[in-house]
């Protein structure tokens, strides 16, 4: 079977604040959400560092600082800010009806026989 990218609902927008995050599961990856002035970002959760959480960290400027070291990753390309380490980005919409949708990869689906297994927003830290 093959597994193309789909449009996948992940919570409400109402559950992100301005400026911060929260995580999503989505198959076997955790994905960061962040409610931006200008739209929606969306970024692996886990800092490539030492793995902190990056939902949790602080917004400003388009980016969002890792709360464990400190390090920022730009939430439109995903790199870090004055490093060399990278996050993979994802595309995520606000559908009319206040639905986030982020379009999984193939790449994610694959094993993942129902995709409303994702978990909601904010679910396991």
């Amino acid at each position: 079977m093959a597994f193309r990218s789909a449009w996948v609902p992940v919570g409400r927008a109402e559950d992100v604040p301005l400026l911060e995050g929260r995580s999503v599961t989505v198959g076997p990856q955790r994905i960061a959400v962040f409610r931006l002035p200008s739209g929606w970002a969306a970024i692996d959760h886990a800092c490539p560092h030492r793995g902190g959480p990056l939902a949790d960290g602080i917004v400003a400027d388009r980016c969002v600082t890792c709360p464990l070291h400190n390090r920022r990753y730009d939430l439109r390309t995903g790199m870090q800010v004055g490093g060399d380490d990278r996050v993979a980005t994802y595309e995520i919409r606000e559908a009319a009806d206040g639905t986030l949708e982020l379009l999984v990869p193939a790449a994610l689906m694959v094993g993942t026989e129902d995709l409303a297994q994702s978990a909601p927003l904010g679910s396991g830290v």
